[in-house]
């Protein structure tokens, strides 16, 4: 199987140009290809790991990577179905193309006949002037064209900016000077860019260059119709600052078994047989969740790293009686409780039976007298005897947190402050 067939089982190309002449060229030795991420956040967030892992793909499979930054496309913005976007200043954008090419940066090497380039766009965009864009950009572009595109399209009743209007300009430009510049001849982006990719395709031909190619990858979606790469608390993050490890973890674990075999193919360095077996573990058993947990360890590493991982791991299973309390530290500890539901309590502790009124596991105390006679709460993963007892201070983990638990899979904390 070649690389690019392995890649349409994974379910990775869209739409591309010519599938044929692509696949020759793959094949043909060293492609160097780009894909561009803009900076609209701090952060990349996991709807962004496709393309961040496709690129690992690539660069795996002998092709250099070329991994732009949009530090001039990020001020700009990809026109919205919606409405228009808000601006941001110059030196935020900047700041952020800093801590994204930070990013990107582990998931390639920059070593070797294949090195990786990481390039910013404000290069060869910021000293254009705009007779300069006019003339040498513009007049390639027919309006015609550019009016057809879906979300332009959808833009024109409610109005569109010439700022965003002359968007897909810019981005067909880095195009045409990614392949002056570093003879690049592959372009991928997710399904939504495409409009911008063909641009970039159609503007190196008008300039005598070529030829080039291009596909897209799938817009990731979720069986249950809610939005892939957000929960309750927002979006999912790369920055573990933002999205803390153990939440990274817990998202992919709690994949649905509908989406999990799809996720796995699409973000997994796993081989077919290994996907395979996998599938077949999680329709036989699918309590067992083994395609959700091997999903979540590879990726929690690729992105946080194998100590960051294990720390995961492990406050995944103390929390839900798998493994120890005692052996998380106290921010794995904390970020865990934050994610279950953290209250704090002020001073000398109440009894367990107010803690889990307090915490949210029950709805009263009556209710929490029976749950806890029924053996059914815990505190620390030990069963609670007496709801009607204080909890001791020495039951405290790292002298501050306890972990409550109603049944086998509801969890909440406490923190206990003077």
């Amino acid at each position: 199987m070649s690389f690019l067939d392995d890649l349409q089982w994974r379910g990775l190309i869209q739409d591309s140009t010519d599938l044929d002449e692509l696949r020759r060229h793959l094949d043909a030795g060293p492609v160097t290809f780009y894909v561009g991420f803009d900076p609209t956040a701090a952060s990349l967030h996991v709807g962004h790991l496709m393309q961040v892992l496709t690129a690992r793909r690539l660069q795996l499979a002998g092709h250099r990577p070329l991994l732009l930054v949009g530090g001039a496309t990020g001020q700009i913005g990809d026109p919205k179905e919606e409405s228009e976007r808000t601006l941001n200043p110059p030196e935020v954008v900047a700041g952020w193309v800093d801590r994204i090419r930070d990013q990107v940066a582990p998931f390639v090497t920059y070593e070797g006949d294949n090195a990786a380039r990481l390039v910013n766009n404000l290069d060869w965009t910021g000293p254009m002037s705009v007779i300069d864009f006019l003339r040498d950009v513009g007049k390639h572009f027919p309006v015609n064209r550019m009016l057809s595109r879906e979300v332009v399209r959808a833009r024109l009743e409610t109005g569109i900016s010439f700022t965003e209007f002359s968007y897909q300009l810019l981005q067909a430009n880095d195009y045409f000077e990614l392949h002056r510049r570093y003879g690049c001849t592959l372009q991928f982006g997710g399904s939504d860019q495409w409009g911008n990719i063909t641009a970039g395709v159609d503007y190196i031909r008008r300039r005598g260059g070529g030829p080039v190619h291009a596909f897209t990858t799938p817009l990731v979606t979720k069986a249950d119709g809610s939005k892939f790469g957000k929960t309750e608390g927002g979006a999912v993050w790369l920055d573990p600052q933002m999205t803390s490890p153990y939440a990274f973890y817990q998202f992919w674990i709690n994949a649905d078994d509908r989406d999990v075999v799809r996720y796995l193919r699409y973000f997994s360095f796993r081989s077919q047989e290994e996907i395979a077996q996998l599938e077949q573990q999680t329709a036989q058993r699918p309590a067992a969740r083994a395609a959700q947990r091997a999903l979540a360890e590879e990726l929690t590493t690729l992105v946080h790293g194998e100590q960051e991982c294990r720390q995961a791991v492990a406050a995944s299973q103390a929390l839900f009686g798998r493994g120890r309390l005692e052996e998380l530290s106290a921010g794995t500890l904390r970020t865990a409780l934050a994610e279950a539901g953290l209250v704090e309590v002020r001073g000398q502790l109440p009894t367990a039976a107010a803690l889990l009124k307090e915490a949210g596991l029950v709805s009263s105390m009556n209710e929490a007298r029976r749950t806890i006679a029924e053996g059914g709460a815990y505190v620390n993963n030990e069963r609670i005897a007496d709801g009607d007892e204080p909890v001791p201070a020495s039951a405290l983990l790292h002298g501050r947190y306890l972990v409550l638990r109603r049944g086998k899979r509801t969890v909440a904390g406490v923190e206990v402050t003077p």
